[in-house]
């Protein structure tokens, strides 16, 4: 780890930052000081229950609502970001894509290799899409991120978990509030947030939000309807139903990619023609999402000891993507079931142990139709196939913690995937046929210690596995691939947390290795469309830092009342082993799409009694966009601000005014490369400089 962390070709960023503000934080705060508000949660639920976080075996962070508003509330990109090891980029307004301790190679239009869950209910679907982008982030309690693979108890993962949850569930108080914002490029936010607790037993919350936005680019205009509701009744003193449903119906248009001599003439413009190939805004590219997603959650407690968990989700989407070289229709419904034991017991006071037996089931119906695009209206027929898919996966954990000080868990999945599909149109002489990825185990063994109540140390090792989605399966070149392998590997990492005992002060350091092979790469055709290989072996290191520090208690007089800082930073060292494509050799190259440094840095005030400042600095380092490292995004530094001015309470009502501005450096940066881009498409510009303005208004 020292070796990783003491580097000459480090950026003096990451010096000033470990070696002047972490000495500054030590030596500026006091532990009798008890009114800190709480940098991170003393306790979180990452492992079926809640845990002390000082004793957890994971690199784990917390994101409350108030982290993910605390810039436009708009997006979750910037809020994301700020977390060391998690890359989310928005390539134009709605198009989300994220990786966690991973490359973007495998992700040019959504999320793979990790996990996402609404509560119980995952909201990446059985075949491998998560569309995040549905959400709104209003609608957020809090984001929970376990970094790293976790496989055995969550499915098919190589990257992490991320646990949603939703406002309504948990303990909550009777509020109303209704946010409106405005801004540059046409952008319109509207968003109405309602929790009531009816009774002790009954509560409830419904969300709805509107977001429209012209988008800086040609081509680029977003519209979002978002709808969401959570109950929680608790009909006996052992018994919880908790129901969740959210509906939302996205449209975005898409730009396209520009080439290096197209983005710095106008960096507004969409994908123009080429040749016989139309453009983006002649074919009137773009993606529609109308999705329906539901799950019902029974919880008991059998004995003062068991405890039982159910869940029934579904979800509907139809999906259409009028695209450069074919119109895409999809309808994809899915239906599964969780459901685990939980037996913990405090056998004798220096003894607590815990297991958890449960599995979890998936099943996955994808029928896709092609057209060709006639400038945005479906045309002749393409293609037509139906894809059904089904997920079984079986996990086991237990943990046992001794003295109070150290806990050592051990966790076991098996997962297994099968795609069946049928070739409709056109007519080929063996149009059936499945592919099975054949179950496999994968161990995870873990272990933290706490030294003193400052200080504690983890290490652990898992196997990560992911199998390819069905995006990967059949892309938009429509030809199924039958040969691609899921990407397996063992990723062993060390840590340590110290933290004060009044919370002023968090320090989470965490290095890894994760040995991935048959790693998925995205390769383009040259139409433009995108198909997947196996690269081989992927070498990934890396160190995270993450602090969390009060730097002024909260008190009643002066200029600043409260000062808190939040600085992330994740050096990367990514590696292709052997890995050859056609006549190309990449082998040993640095990973597509990975920065090797980034840093994030927020800082939030409060002035006076009523005003709030948060300044959020980000830096990113060049990073390659293609397998043979010829075409590199140079680096740049994104600097936003949200200042927020709160009034008296007037009788029971709240009023907020903000303003805020992203890219205030006015920064020339493409936030979402087309990765390997067939005739050098690779950028697609960001917003330059932008503002924008709301209120915020309470009940």
């Amino acid at each position: 780890m020292c070796t990783l962390l003491f580097n000459s070709s480090y950026p003096i960023k990451f010096y000033i930052t470990l070696f002047l503000i972490i000495p500054f934080q030590l030596f500026s705060q006091h532990d009798n000081d008890t009114s800190t508000r709480r940098l991170q949660p003393v306790e979180v639920k990452v492992y079926f229950v809640q845990q002390p976080l000082m004793s957890l075996t994971s690199s784990t962070q917390i994101l409350s609502s108030n982290h993910l508003t605390q810039q436009s509330g708009t997006s979750l990109t910037a809020t994301v970001n700020t977390i060391p090891g998690i890359r989310m980029e928005e390539r134009s307004p709605g198009s989300y894509r994220l990786t966690m301790r991973g490359s973007l190679i495998r992700s040019p239009f959504g999320i793979r290799n990790t996990k996402i869950y609404v509560d119980e209910f995952p909201l990446t679907d059985a075949g491998g899409n998560t569309y995040l982008n549905l959400l709104d982030p209003y609608s957020i309690a809090s984001l929970t991120i376990n970094k790293g693979p976790d496989g055995s108890l969550y499915g098919a993962n190589s990257g992490g978990i991320i646990r949603i949850d939703p406002k309504g569930f948990g303990q909550i108080d009777n509020q109303t509030e209704i946010q409106l914002t405005g801004g540059s490029f046409g952008l319109f936010h509207e968003q109405l947030s309602l929790q009531h607790k009816a009774n002790e037993r009954y509560q409830f919350a419904f969300n709805q939000a509107f977001l429209r936005s012209d988008g800086y680019r040609e081509q680029s205009a977003l519209n979002k309807k978002t709808f969401q509701t959570s109950h929680q009744w608790q009909y006996t003193d052992h018994n919880q139903l908790r129901l969740y449903v959210l509906y939302a119906d996205l449209g975005y248009q898409t730009p396209g990619g520009l080439t290096l001599a197209q983005y710095e003439e106008n960096p507004k413009s969409a994908r123009p023609a080429a040749g016989s190939i139309p453009s983006a805004a002649e074919q009137k590219a773009a993606i529609y999402n109308k999705t329906w997603l539901a799950g019902l959650t029974h919880q008991t407690k059998l004995t003062p000891d068991i405890s039982h968990t159910i869940s029934i989700f579904g979800s509907n989407t139809d999906f259409e993507n009028p695209f450069i070289t074919n119109y895409e229709y999809r309808k994809e419904k899915n239906i599964g079931m969780r459901t685990y034991l939980s037996h913990t017991k405090q056998s004798h006071p220096s003894l607590a142990w815990q297991m958890q037996l449960g599995t979890e089931n998936y099943w996955g119906k994808n029928d896709k139709t092609n057209y060709s695009n006639n400038h945005g209206i479906p045309d002749a027929p393409m293609d037509e196939d139906k894809l059904n898919n089904y997920q079984l996966h079986i996990f086991y954990r237990a943990m046992a913690q001794l003295w109070n000080k150290w806990l050592i868990e051990a966790s076991l999945g098996y997962n297994k995937n099968n795609i069946r599909y049928k070739e409709i149109y056109p007519v080929i002489s063996v149009p059936e046929g499945s592919i099975t990825f054949a179950g496999i185990w994968m161990p995870r063994v873990a272990s933290s210690f706490q030294v003193n109540k400052n200080l504690a140390l983890r290490a652990s090792i898992a196997t990560g596995y992911s199998t390819p989605t069905i995006e990967e399966i059949r892309p938009s070149d429509r030809i199924i691939n039958t040969g691609l392998q899921a990407e397996t590997g063992t990723n062993i990492e060390i840590g340590l947390r110290y933290a004060l005992a009044s919370q002023r002060l968090l320090v989470d350091i965490a290095a890894y290795r994760y040995n991935m092979q048959n790693g998925i790469v995205r390769q383009i055709n040259e139409l433009g469309e995108d198909y997947y290989v196996n690269a081989g072996n992927m070498d990934q290191k890396g160190v995270e830092l993450g602090i969390w520090a009060t730097l002024i208690s909260p008190k009643h007089s002066g200029l600043i009342r409260h000062m808190n800082l939040h600085s992330a930073t994740t050096h990367q060292r990514y590696r292709f082993g052997k890995y050859k494509v056609a006549d190309n050799d990449y082998s040993n190259n640095n990973m597509t799409a990975v920065p090797n440094w980034t840093i994030s840095n927020t800082v939030q005030i409060d002035i006076l009694q009523y005003l709030n400042l948060n300044l959020l600095h980000q830096y990113v380092s060049r990073f390659p966009l293609n397998d043979a490292n010829t075409v590199y995004a140079e680096k740049y530094n994104l600097l936003q601000a949200k200042l927020s001015f709160r009034l008296s309470n007037i009788k029971r009502t709240t009023l907020q005014l903000f303003v805020g501005g992203d890219n205030l450096l006015n920064e020339k940066y493409s936030l979402g490369n087309d990765i390997n881009a067939f005739g050098g498409r690779y950028f697609n510009a960001a917003p330059t400089r932008n503002f924008y303005a709301g209120v915020k208004v309470g009940i």
